[in-house]
C-alpha cells in the first residue's frame, strides 16, 4: 500500500475505505469486516453517518494491531465550538471504542469552526489525535484557516472526480501543506461515469474496470480515495489498484471530463450554509 505523509510527518494510505451511506448497524459492520478482510486499513467515517459504533465494532472484531488501522472521523456542525467539540470526539472515541484517532476532521465550514479548532488542537497535543484537518472547505476557507490557526490543517476532504476535478485547488494545498482526499471519487455514479467513453476505452486498454481506472488516475494524482461500496468483490475490485500504470496520454485524456464545477452542490452558497445548519441529527 503507497502511504502518504502528512505534513505533521504522520503517515496515511492513499487508498482508504469510506462508509458514508450505511446507517444500518448489521450492513456497516459486516461492510467493514469484509473491507479489513480484503486488505484496506484506512477506515473514514464520521458522526453525522450514524455508524461509529458499527465500525467501532468491526474493528474490534477484526483483531488488527491497532498501530496498523488508519481511523478517521468528523465533527458535525451542531458540535462545532470548543466545548462541544471536546464531548463530541469523546462521544466519538467511545462509540469506535479506541484511546485515540488517527484523523479527525471538521467535517463542514459551518458554525464556530474556529472554537472546534482550537479544541482539535488540544487534543492534537495531548496525543489523542494522530492528525487533524477539516472537510469541504474551499479555497479562501483554507487559506484563512492555515494563516490564521498554529496548526495547519494536515487533510481537506473535498468532492473529487473526473467531472471536478480541483487541480487548481490542488496545488494550491500543495503549497499550504495541505493533503487533498477525495470523497465520492466515482461522482456517485453521476453523469454515466461508468458508461463514460474515454473511461470504457482507457479501461479496456488496461483490461480493468472504469471503478480501477478512476481510483488510479486519482492515486496517480497523489489524491487520496475512500471508496464505499458493500460488496465484497467490488472492495477487492477498488483495492487492486496498484498492478497497473496509466500514461500520461490517458492521464491527459480523463483531464479533458472536467466541468469545473459541483454535482452535488457548492458550499459558497447561503442556501447551502443553511441547509447543513439546520440538519440537527441526533449524535
Amino acid at each position: 500500500m503507497k502511504n502518504v505523509t502528512l505534513n505533521n510527518g504522520v503517515e496515511m494510505p492513499i487508498l482508504g475505505f469510506g462508509v458514508f451511506q450505511i446507517p444500518d448497524a448489521k450492513e456497516c459492520q459486516s461492510a467493514v469486516e469484509a473491507a479489513l478482510e480484503v486488505g484496506y486499513r484506512s477506515i473514514d467515517t464520521a458522526a453525522s453517518y450514524m455508524n461509529e459504533t458499527a465500525v467501532g465494532a468491526a474493528l474490534s472484531a477484526s483483531g488488527l494491531d491497532r498501530k496498523d488501522l488508519f481511523v478517521t472521523s468528523k465533527v458535525w456542525i451542531q458540535d462545532a465550538g470548543e466545548e462541544a467539540t471536546l464531548k463530541a470526539f469523546n462521544k466519538t472515541l467511545d462509540k469506535l471504542g479506541l484511546e485515540y484517532l488517527d484523523l479527525y476532521l471538521i467535517h463542514q465550514p459551518f458554525g464556530d469552526v474556529y472554537g472546534a479548532w482550537r479544541a482539535m488542537e488540544r487534543l492534537n497535543k495531548e496525543g489523542r489525535i494522530r492528525a487533524i484537518g477539516v472537510s469541504n472547505f474551499y479555497p479562501d476557507r483554507l487559506a484563512d484557516f492555515a494563516i490564521h490557526n498554529e496548526i495547519t490543517p494536515a487533510v481537506n476532504q473535498i468532492e473529487t472526480h473526473p467531472f471536478f476535478q480541483r487541480a487548481d485547488y490542488q496545488e494550491l494545498m500543495t503549497k499550504l501543506g495541505v493533503q487533498i482526499e477525495s470523497w465520492a471519487p466515482f461522482a456517485e455514479g453521476k453523469n454515466d461515469l461508468f458508461t463514460n467513453a474515454v473511461l470504457q476505452s482507457i479501461a479496456a486498454e488496461h483490461g480493468k474496470s472504469v471503478a480501477q481506472v478512476v481510483l488510479r488516475w486519482l492515486i496517480q494524482r497523489d489524491v487520496v480515495v475512500i471508496p464505499k461500496s458493500v460488496s465484497p468483490q467490488r472492495m477487492a475490485e477498488n483495492f487492486d489498484v496498484f498492478s497497473f500504470e496509466l500514461g500520461l496520454d490517458e492521464m491527459e485524456q480523463i483531464s479533458t471530463l472536467d466541468t469545473g464545477a459541483s454535482l452535488f452542490f457548492d458550499h459558497r452558497t447561503p442556501e447551502a450554509a443553511q441547509w447543513l445548519g439546520e440538519r440537527k441529527l441526533d449524535l
